[in-house]
Protein backbone atom coordinates (compact mmCIF):
# COMPACT_ATOMS: atom_id res chain seq x y z
CA UNK A 1 0.00 0.00 0.00
CA UNK A 2 1.12 3.45 -0.93
CA UNK A 3 1.86 6.14 1.41
CA UNK A 4 0.57 9.19 1.47
CA UNK A 5 1.87 12.74 2.56
CA UNK A 6 -0.50 14.83 4.18
CA UNK A 7 0.50 18.32 4.61
CA UNK A 8 -2.06 20.21 6.82
CA UNK A 9 -1.41 24.38 6.32
CA UNK A 10 -2.47 26.08 9.38
CA UNK A 11 -3.33 30.10 9.12
CA UNK A 12 -1.49 32.45 10.86
CA UNK A 13 -3.99 33.63 13.05
CA UNK A 14 -3.35 37.66 14.13
CA UNK A 15 -3.71 39.00 17.83
CA UNK A 16 -3.79 42.74 17.60
CA UNK A 17 -3.58 45.95 15.90
CA UNK A 18 -1.00 48.31 17.30
CA UNK A 19 -0.97 52.02 15.61
CA UNK A 20 2.18 53.57 16.57
CA UNK A 21 2.17 57.45 15.85
CA UNK A 22 5.03 59.95 15.39
CA UNK A 23 3.19 63.58 15.92
CA UNK A 24 4.83 67.59 15.60
CA UNK A 25 3.90 70.66 15.49
CA UNK A 26 2.17 70.45 12.11
CA UNK A 27 1.49 66.89 11.38
CA UNK A 28 1.65 62.97 12.70
CA UNK A 29 3.49 60.17 11.24
CA UNK A 30 1.42 56.92 11.63
CA UNK A 31 1.55 52.63 11.34
CA UNK A 32 -0.42 50.51 11.30
CA UNK A 33 1.11 46.78 12.16
CA UNK A 34 -0.89 43.50 13.23
CA UNK A 35 0.71 40.92 15.31
CA UNK A 36 -0.05 36.92 14.91
CA UNK A 37 0.32 34.05 17.08
CA UNK A 38 3.52 33.50 16.12
CA UNK A 39 4.90 37.27 17.79
CA UNK A 40 5.22 38.07 14.08
CA UNK A 41 4.71 41.93 13.50
CA UNK A 42 3.99 42.95 9.82
CA UNK A 43 2.98 46.72 9.01
CA UNK A 44 -0.43 47.01 7.05
CA UNK A 45 -0.62 50.50 6.14
CA UNK A 46 1.51 53.86 6.69
CA UNK A 47 0.59 57.70 6.30
CA UNK A 48 0.97 61.45 7.56
CA UNK A 49 -1.87 63.60 8.73
CA UNK A 50 -2.70 67.07 9.73
CA UNK A 51 -2.19 67.49 13.51
CA UNK A 52 -5.78 69.50 13.58
CA UNK A 53 -9.12 68.59 14.29
CA UNK A 54 -9.31 67.38 10.58
CA UNK A 55 -6.66 65.38 10.25
CA UNK A 56 -7.77 63.66 13.42
CA UNK A 57 -10.72 62.37 11.67
CA UNK A 58 -9.19 61.37 8.42
CA UNK A 59 -6.77 59.42 10.94
CA UNK A 60 -9.98 57.72 12.36
CA UNK A 61 -11.66 56.71 8.58
CA UNK A 62 -7.90 55.24 7.70
CA UNK A 63 -7.86 53.28 10.77
CA UNK A 64 -11.18 51.83 9.91
CA UNK A 65 -10.14 51.07 6.50
CA UNK A 66 -7.19 49.09 7.09
CA UNK A 67 -8.23 47.58 10.15
CA UNK A 68 -11.10 44.83 9.25
CA UNK A 69 -10.44 42.26 11.10
CA UNK A 70 -12.16 42.39 14.51
CA UNK A 71 -9.14 42.71 16.92
CA UNK A 72 -8.13 44.95 19.76
CA UNK A 73 -6.61 48.11 18.27
CA UNK A 74 -4.11 50.49 20.77
CA UNK A 75 -3.07 53.54 19.69
CA UNK A 76 0.92 54.50 21.01
CA UNK A 77 2.36 57.64 20.82
CA UNK A 78 5.47 59.78 22.28
CA UNK A 79 4.97 62.48 25.50
CA UNK A 80 6.54 65.13 23.20
CA UNK A 81 6.02 68.34 24.71
CA UNK A 82 2.36 69.71 24.08
CA UNK A 83 1.83 68.17 20.61
CA UNK A 84 0.40 65.04 21.37
CA UNK A 85 -1.88 66.64 23.64
CA UNK A 86 -5.10 67.11 21.07
CA UNK A 87 -4.84 63.62 19.60
CA UNK A 88 -4.69 62.06 22.92
CA UNK A 89 -8.18 63.91 24.11
CA UNK A 90 -9.46 62.82 21.00
CA UNK A 91 -9.05 59.49 21.00
CA UNK A 92 -9.83 59.02 24.37
CA UNK A 93 -12.77 60.92 23.73
CA UNK A 94 -14.03 58.58 20.72
CA UNK A 95 -13.17 55.50 23.05
CA UNK A 96 -10.09 54.10 21.72
CA UNK A 97 -7.34 52.29 23.91
CA UNK A 98 -4.20 54.62 24.16
CA UNK A 99 -0.98 54.10 25.68
CA UNK A 100 1.81 57.16 26.12
CA UNK A 101 5.21 56.21 26.39
CA UNK A 102 8.18 58.61 27.86
CA UNK A 103 10.30 59.23 24.97
CA UNK A 104 13.22 57.78 26.71
CA UNK A 105 11.56 54.52 27.14
CA UNK A 106 10.74 54.27 23.61
CA UNK A 107 14.20 55.38 22.60
CA UNK A 108 15.81 52.60 24.31
CA UNK A 109 13.58 49.81 23.22
CA UNK A 110 14.19 50.63 19.73
CA UNK A 111 17.43 51.50 20.16
CA UNK A 112 18.03 47.31 21.68
CA UNK A 113 16.09 46.67 18.64
CA UNK A 114 18.31 47.45 16.46
CA UNK A 115 17.11 50.85 15.18
CA UNK A 116 19.98 52.83 13.73
CA UNK A 117 18.37 55.55 11.65
CA UNK A 118 15.70 57.89 13.04
CA UNK A 119 12.84 59.64 11.06
CA UNK A 120 8.81 60.19 11.64
CA UNK A 121 8.12 57.14 9.32
CA UNK A 122 10.77 54.87 11.21
CA UNK A 123 9.71 56.36 14.99
CA UNK A 124 5.99 55.44 14.37
CA UNK A 125 6.60 52.22 12.69
CA UNK A 126 8.79 51.00 15.95
CA UNK A 127 6.35 52.73 18.11
CA UNK A 128 4.05 50.14 16.77
CA UNK A 129 6.27 47.41 17.14
CA UNK A 130 6.48 48.37 20.64
CA UNK A 131 2.69 48.39 21.14
CA UNK A 132 2.34 45.17 19.18
CA UNK A 133 4.56 43.22 21.10
CA UNK A 134 4.42 44.70 24.55
CA UNK A 135 1.44 44.71 26.88
CA UNK A 136 1.27 48.27 27.65
CA UNK A 137 -0.47 50.62 30.18
CA UNK A 138 -3.39 52.93 29.21
CA UNK A 139 -3.58 56.32 29.65
CA UNK A 140 -6.10 58.29 31.15
CA UNK A 141 -6.39 61.95 30.93
CA UNK A 142 -5.18 63.68 33.20
CA UNK A 143 -7.88 65.68 35.54
CA UNK A 144 -9.15 69.57 34.20
CA UNK A 145 -7.24 70.99 37.55
CA UNK A 146 -3.96 69.11 37.40
CA UNK A 147 -3.70 70.67 33.47
CA UNK A 148 -4.88 73.82 34.37
CA UNK A 149 -2.66 73.73 37.22
CA UNK A 150 0.48 73.10 34.48
CA UNK A 151 -0.38 76.19 32.30
CA UNK A 152 -0.09 78.50 35.25
CA UNK A 153 3.26 76.67 36.64
CA UNK A 154 4.56 77.41 33.38
CA UNK A 155 3.45 80.85 32.88
CA UNK A 156 5.15 81.49 36.43
CA UNK A 157 8.47 80.05 35.58
CA UNK A 158 8.91 82.10 32.53
CA UNK A 159 7.66 85.64 34.43
CA UNK A 160 10.01 84.46 36.87
CA UNK A 161 12.89 84.04 34.70
CA UNK A 162 11.80 87.47 33.03
CA UNK A 163 11.54 89.17 36.03
CA UNK A 164 15.33 87.90 37.26
CA UNK A 165 16.41 88.85 33.37
CA UNK A 166 15.06 92.98 34.31
CA UNK A 167 17.19 92.53 37.72
CA UNK A 168 20.28 91.75 35.88
CA UNK A 169 19.75 94.34 33.43
CA UNK A 170 18.99 97.33 35.59
CA UNK A 171 21.57 96.60 37.90
CA UNK A 172 24.14 96.62 35.11
CA UNK A 173 22.68 100.21 33.65
CA UNK A 174 22.71 101.41 37.28
CA UNK A 175 26.38 100.30 37.85
CA UNK A 176 27.38 101.41 34.24
CA UNK A 177 29.34 104.59 33.20
CA UNK A 178 26.34 106.54 31.93
CA UNK A 179 23.12 105.06 33.34
CA UNK A 180 20.17 106.17 31.36
CA UNK A 181 17.01 107.69 33.54
CA UNK A 182 14.52 106.80 31.11
CA UNK A 183 15.52 103.07 30.54
CA UNK A 184 15.81 102.98 34.66
CA UNK A 185 12.41 104.07 34.49
CA UNK A 186 11.33 101.98 32.60
CA UNK A 187 12.81 98.66 33.70
CA UNK A 188 11.07 99.31 37.06
CA UNK A 189 7.74 99.46 35.36
CA UNK A 190 8.35 96.05 33.99
CA UNK A 191 10.14 94.71 37.01
CA UNK A 192 6.85 95.91 39.33
CA UNK A 193 4.28 94.22 36.29
CA UNK A 194 6.20 91.30 36.61
CA UNK A 195 6.33 91.10 40.39
CA UNK A 196 2.43 91.95 40.36
CA UNK A 197 1.58 89.27 37.89
CA UNK A 198 3.36 86.70 39.75
CA UNK A 199 1.19 87.59 42.92
CA UNK A 200 -1.97 87.11 40.81
CA UNK A 201 -0.30 83.64 39.09
CA UNK A 202 -0.14 82.54 43.20
CA UNK A 203 -3.52 83.00 43.56
CA UNK A 204 -4.74 81.18 41.23
CA UNK A 205 -2.36 78.54 41.70
CA UNK A 206 -3.63 78.17 45.43
CA UNK A 207 -6.92 78.23 44.70
CA UNK A 208 -6.92 75.48 42.08
CA UNK A 209 -5.13 73.38 44.64
CA UNK A 210 -7.03 74.26 48.10
CA UNK A 211 -10.47 74.60 46.33
CA UNK A 212 -10.04 70.30 45.35
CA UNK A 213 -10.56 67.99 47.47
CA UNK A 214 -8.48 65.40 46.73
CA UNK A 215 -5.82 67.56 45.34
CA UNK A 216 -5.81 69.63 48.55
CA UNK A 217 -4.95 66.40 50.77
CA UNK A 218 -2.32 65.48 48.85
CA UNK A 219 -1.18 69.07 48.86
CA UNK A 220 -1.36 69.00 52.93
CA UNK A 221 0.55 65.47 52.94
CA UNK A 222 3.13 66.62 50.70
CA UNK A 223 4.26 69.81 52.34
CA UNK A 224 4.52 68.13 55.64
CA UNK A 225 7.96 68.09 54.26
CA UNK A 226 9.84 71.63 55.51
CA UNK A 227 11.09 73.59 52.65
CA UNK A 228 8.29 71.62 49.96
CA UNK A 229 5.58 74.75 49.65
CA UNK A 230 2.61 75.61 47.78
CA UNK A 231 4.76 76.52 44.35
CA UNK A 232 6.85 73.32 44.61
CA UNK A 233 4.29 71.40 45.24
CA UNK A 234 1.91 72.88 42.18
CA UNK A 235 4.75 72.16 39.57
CA UNK A 236 5.63 68.55 40.94
CA UNK A 237 1.65 67.48 40.67
CA UNK A 238 1.00 69.68 36.99
CA UNK A 239 4.62 67.96 35.59
CA UNK A 240 4.18 64.70 36.30
CA UNK A 241 0.61 64.33 35.59
CA UNK A 242 -0.14 63.24 39.32
CA UNK A 243 2.26 60.82 38.11
CA UNK A 244 0.34 58.96 35.82
CA UNK A 245 3.00 58.06 33.63
CA UNK A 246 5.22 56.40 35.71
CA UNK A 247 5.08 52.72 37.30
CA UNK A 248 7.95 53.16 39.74
CA UNK A 249 9.85 55.87 41.59
CA UNK A 250 12.95 54.72 38.93
CA UNK A 251 11.02 55.80 35.66
CA UNK A 252 9.92 58.94 37.73
CA UNK A 253 13.83 59.90 38.24
CA UNK A 254 14.86 59.28 34.68
CA UNK A 255 11.91 61.68 33.41
CA UNK A 256 12.75 64.05 35.85
CA UNK A 257 16.78 63.95 34.41
CA UNK A 258 18.37 62.34 38.04
CA UNK A 259 19.44 58.81 36.74
CA UNK A 260 23.13 58.50 37.26
CA UNK A 261 25.69 57.58 34.08
CA UNK A 262 28.77 56.31 35.27
CA UNK A 263 31.87 56.29 32.86
CA UNK A 264 33.42 52.92 33.82
CA UNK A 265 35.30 50.20 32.01
CA UNK A 266 38.35 47.81 33.18
CA UNK A 267 40.73 50.20 34.99
CA UNK A 268 39.61 52.94 33.79
CA UNK A 269 36.94 55.12 36.14
CA UNK A 270 35.67 58.46 34.36
CA UNK A 271 33.01 61.00 36.22
CA UNK A 272 29.60 60.00 37.52
CA UNK A 273 26.96 62.65 37.00
CA UNK A 274 23.34 62.71 36.70
CA UNK A 275 21.77 62.65 32.90
CA UNK A 276 20.02 65.78 32.85
CA UNK A 277 17.76 64.02 30.04
CA UNK A 278 14.46 65.02 31.62
CA UNK A 279 12.07 67.67 33.15
CA UNK A 280 14.15 70.64 34.19
CA UNK A 281 11.40 72.23 35.45
CA UNK A 282 10.91 69.63 38.24
CA UNK A 283 14.85 69.69 38.52
CA UNK A 284 14.49 73.82 39.25
CA UNK A 285 12.05 73.72 41.37
CA UNK A 286 13.31 71.41 43.76
CA UNK A 287 16.63 73.12 44.14
CA UNK A 288 15.07 75.54 46.68
CA UNK A 289 13.16 72.85 49.00
CA UNK A 290 16.81 70.90 49.00
CA UNK A 291 18.40 73.68 50.14
CA UNK A 292 15.79 73.97 53.00
CA UNK A 293 15.38 70.58 54.02
CA UNK A 294 19.37 70.12 54.56
CA UNK A 295 19.28 73.58 56.41
CA UNK A 296 16.28 72.51 58.27
CA UNK A 297 18.83 69.61 59.34
CA UNK A 298 15.93 67.16 58.87
CA UNK A 299 17.57 63.94 59.69
CA UNK A 300 17.20 61.87 56.51
CA UNK A 301 17.93 64.61 54.12
CA UNK A 302 20.49 66.41 56.04
CA UNK A 303 22.28 62.60 56.74
CA UNK A 304 22.01 61.90 52.51
CA UNK A 305 23.53 65.35 52.19
CA UNK A 306 26.36 64.83 54.86
CA UNK A 307 27.58 61.27 53.03
CA UNK A 308 27.00 62.66 49.42
CA UNK A 309 29.55 65.60 50.14
CA UNK A 310 31.92 63.38 52.20
CA UNK A 311 32.76 61.28 49.56
CA UNK A 312 32.59 63.61 46.70
CA UNK A 313 33.50 66.97 48.24
CA UNK A 314 31.00 68.60 45.91
CA UNK A 315 28.05 70.35 47.64
CA UNK A 316 26.18 70.25 44.44
CA UNK A 317 26.25 66.77 44.97
CA UNK A 318 25.09 66.48 48.02
CA UNK A 319 21.89 68.74 47.07
CA UNK A 320 21.15 66.73 44.26
CA UNK A 321 20.94 63.73 46.23
CA UNK A 322 18.66 65.27 48.40
CA UNK A 323 16.62 66.93 45.38
CA UNK A 324 16.08 63.10 43.97
CA UNK A 325 15.19 62.02 47.07
CA UNK A 326 12.54 64.59 47.57
CA UNK A 327 10.90 63.26 44.59
CA UNK A 328 10.78 60.02 45.32
CA UNK A 329 9.62 60.69 48.48
CA UNK A 330 6.86 63.25 47.17
CA UNK A 331 5.85 60.04 44.74
CA UNK A 332 5.20 57.45 47.63
CA UNK A 333 3.16 60.02 49.27
CA UNK A 334 0.56 60.66 46.61
CA UNK A 335 0.55 56.70 45.35
CA UNK A 336 0.11 55.99 49.54
CA UNK A 337 -2.10 58.76 49.95
CA UNK A 338 -0.11 59.52 53.17
CA UNK A 339 1.47 62.33 55.29
CA UNK A 340 4.72 63.12 55.32
CA UNK A 341 6.81 62.26 58.69
CA UNK A 342 10.68 63.13 59.74
CA UNK A 343 11.20 59.21 59.78
CA UNK A 344 9.50 58.28 56.14
CA UNK A 345 11.30 55.49 54.62
CA UNK A 346 10.26 55.87 51.32
CA UNK A 347 12.75 52.71 49.57
CA UNK A 348 10.69 50.12 51.92
CA UNK A 349 7.49 50.87 50.68
CA UNK A 350 6.10 49.33 46.95
CA UNK A 351 3.15 52.08 46.08
CA UNK A 352 -0.17 50.65 45.16
CA UNK A 353 -2.38 52.11 42.89
CA UNK A 354 -3.06 55.68 42.34
CA UNK A 355 -5.76 57.32 45.06
CA UNK A 356 -7.84 60.45 43.10
CA UNK A 357 -6.03 62.21 39.96
CA UNK A 358 -4.38 59.51 38.19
Amino acid sequence: MKGFLIVIYVAMKNLKYAIGIDISMKDFACCLSVIDDEQDVKVKATHKFNNSPVGFKSFLEWVNRHSKEALPVTYIMEATGVYHEQLAWFLNSNGKAISILLPSKAKSYLKADGAKSKNDSIDAKGLARIGAEKKLGLWTPPSKQLYTLRVYTRQHQSITEMLTSMNNQLHSIRHGQFPSKEIIKQLKQTIRLFEKQLEELEVVISKIIKTDTILNKHYQNITAIKGVALLSFAVIAAETDGFTLFDNASSLVSYAGYDVIENQSGKHTGRTRISKKGNSRIRRILHMPALCAVRDDQPQFKNLYDRVFERTKIKMKGYVAVQRKLLEIMYYLWKKNEQYYPTYQSEKIIAPANQGYT
